[in-house]
């Protein structure tokens, strides 16, 4: 019998409902235990005995009375597992209306047959009768539902008390294949202590949360997008989830709620090592730079790159006239045409594979389309290898930055940014200064330009960041790649520390400072707090489940440096309205005199003797200070 019983419950649980005329038989046969029970209690047991015939007909009757009020509410059309309070509303209006029906035809009928029908009280029974039982029925099959092949469901807890968290509560018990069972709730308030929640117990988040979780059973924490924010600040909070072997699962990074539409537990998914970085949310006007950057010709240099191409997807959005973009990669460059053409086909898109050094090509590219705006992205940014390189990064970086600066003035282009980096504050390698020496340059042109001894119209904006996640050859893809490979990871010092930041922030940052600009700034974002290179390799590890990963220290690289700083120790910022965009104030530089050093310091850069390149580097910069590399004892 009990398997018998099995089979039936697996046959029933496995179909995606029952059939509408199922559900409405269970219920006539509900109604009609209901109309008997009333004629009972109304007449006695001799009574009910001895006229059950005749109320047998006005039974029949009386169902079809219901039936007309369950066909108008629809009660048997939803699916009885996810009942809610919704359909136990409609259940109750479709009693009170067939039970209103009952009695009405039991006024008229009394004429004919006195017993035919029920009076008042045993109408009023029915309903009773009736209205619970027909609860008693959904509510059983949502809770068989519920606890059906519990074994085979995730145990989870939700951390978040508030619209977040109810919501993926309410979507775990409404999918058809039971996926996850919830086990609890976890609040930061204490208030909520040991209250309950959708029939679960909320637990006040604190020190020893984890192993509590662990002990109910719990395998996995989903996070409420409410909660977001406060969690990936939580470094003690997630250190602890994962110690205890207990899954992570999170709306991805670049993506939001917005607190209002439908939510569902498919909107989460396990955490990337991206996704616990410390950050805040990014507010940033895209309709407001959407208007400018409207029906205008855009040129971005560097487009294959992590900014580039993400620039270029943003800026796409806002339907310029035309695109330019340019890179020397050609096989990269290859998937952003790709990319263009599948995403925004609409929009005229030239893909250039070309160096921003090759003056003779940028000029018939700048005579060809003369861009309104120009975002340069385009440098070499690896710092070990410009250290071997120094002519390289003179010619490509440095010189290259000028030539596409000078044509940007020549053809009348109105708005120049240029993408610099935290490592051209008190830089002490060669790709801090060769990028320092790049923001002189623009700043001194603009200055010059304003001052009225160049002709020209445009505004230079330089924006200044630290690292982007997931960018090329950056931190993360490389630990990854020796987690799959079984370790070691290799980290150059136990105390090394770097800023982070979402490259579709960065990006949104870029084009909210370059459209503010007004020409001659040095805009800096604040990048938050800086993570420990050493922290995210041991959360790395924990998350990919790999066990016996070996954490191995190099020694800092050639020109390498503990602490990346945002602004010089001489440089003071000014506020923006944006709380994200500071604006520093720096030594600024004659035009003439840029000029005369950029001149000579590409004429030796084609010697390719970096002792004597990277000398004229530190004479531009004297707060150029090698680190762990050769060119220290210029110092």
């Amino acid at each position: 019998m009990g398997r018998l019983l099995s089979r039936l419950t697996s046959w029933y649980f496995s179909k995606r409902a029952l059939p509408y005329w199922c559900v409405l038989a269970l219920d006539c046969l509900i109604v009609l235990f209901g109309y008997y029970v009333g004629c009972y209690v109304e007449r006695g047991g001799s009574e009910f005995l001895h006229s059950f015939g005749s109320m047998s007909v006005g039974a029949l009757l009386s169902i079809v009375l219901f039936l007309v009020s369950f066909r108008l509410f629809r009660t048997y059309s939803g699916i009885i597992r996810y009942s809610s309070f919704v359909d136990l509303q409609q259940v109750v209006l479709s009693t009170v209306l067939g039970s209103v029906l009952t009695f009405v035809a039991s006024l008229f009928l009394t004429s004919v047959d006195a017993v035919l029908m029920p009076d008042l009280l045993g109408v009023c029974v029915l309903f009773l009768v009736s209205t619970l039982l027909l609860w008693l029925e959904r509510l059983i099959v949502k809770l068989l539902f519920d606890n059906f092949r519990a074994d085979e469901a995730v145990p989870v807890a939700i951390y978040g008390t508030k619209a977040g968290g109810v919501s993926l509560a309410n979507s775990i018990t409404a999918i058809q294949t039971k996926e996850y069972r919830l086990m609890a709730f976890i609040s930061d308030t204490t208030e909520m202590k040991n209250v309950t929640l959708l029939g679960k117990r909320i637990y006040t988040n604190g020190e020893g949360i984890a192993h509590a979780m662990k002990r109910l059973g719990v395998r996995a924490l989903l996070v409420s997008p409410l909660k977001s924010e406060l969690f990936r600040q939580n470094a003690a909070m997630i250190d602890e989830f994962l110690a205890a072997g207990i899954k992570i699962m999170m709306m991805p990074s670049a993506e939001e709620w917005d607190g209002s539409s439908e939510l569902t537990h498919r909107n989460l998914r396990e955490v990337d090592i991206e996704d616990l970085l410390p950050r805040e949310k990014i507010e940033v006007d895209m309709d407001a730079i959407g208007t400018q950057l409207h029906d205008q010709v855009i040129l971005i240099t560097g487009a294959a790159g992590s900014i580039g191409s993400e620039m270029a997807r943003q800026v796409a959005v806002y339907k310029p006239s035309a695109m330019i973009l340019i890179d020397q990669a050609e096989t990269p460059m290859h998937d952003v045409r790709l990319l263009m053409a599948r995403q925004f086909p609409d929009i005229q898109c030239e893909t250039i594979v070309s160096s921003i050094s090759n003056a003779e090509h940028m000029e018939r590219i700048f005579a060809a389309h003369r861009p309104h705006y120009v975002f340069h992205a385009a440098a070499y940014k690896h710092v070990p290898m410009m250290e071997d390189n120094p002519g390289i990064a003179v010619q490509n970086n440095i010189y290259g930055t000028r030539v596409i600066a000078d044509l940007a003035v020549k053809y009348g282009t109105r708005k120049f940014v240029m993408i610099s980096t935290d490592k051209a504050v008190n830089p002490t390698n060669v790709m801090g200064c060769s990028k320092r020496i790049c923001e002189i340059y623009c700043q001194s042109l603009n200055k010059a330009i304003v001052e009225g001894r160049v002709e020209g119209v445009t505004q230079f904006v330089t924006t200044r960041f630290g690292n982007v996640l997931g960018s090329n050859g950056s931190v993360i893809p490389i630990f990854k790649e020796q987690i799959r490979k079984g370790g070691p990871i290799t980290v150059t010092h136990p105390d090394i520390i770097r800023f982070f930041m979402l490259i579709p922030e960065a990006c949104k940052l870029v084009l909210e400072a370059g459209t503010m600009g007004k020409g001659g700034e040095i805009f800096v974002f604040d990048m938050g707090a800086p993570v420990r290179i050493v922290d995210l390799a041991k959360r790395m590890i924990k998350l990919s489940g790999v066990q016996n990963i070996e954490i191995q220290f190099t020694g800092l690289r050639d020109g390498e440096k503990l602490y990346e700083e945002v602004l010089n120790d001489a440089e003071q910022t000014k506020p923006t309205h944006h709380p994200k965009i500071m604006i520093a104030s720096v030594r600024e530089y004659d035009y003439e005199v840029a000029c005369h050093n950029e001149s000579r310091l590409f004429e030796a850069s084609h010697t390719f003797d970096d002792m004597a390149i990277v000398k004229i580097m530190k004479e531009i910069v004297p707060e150029y200070k090698s680190k762990c590399s050769k060119y220290e004892v210029l110092d």
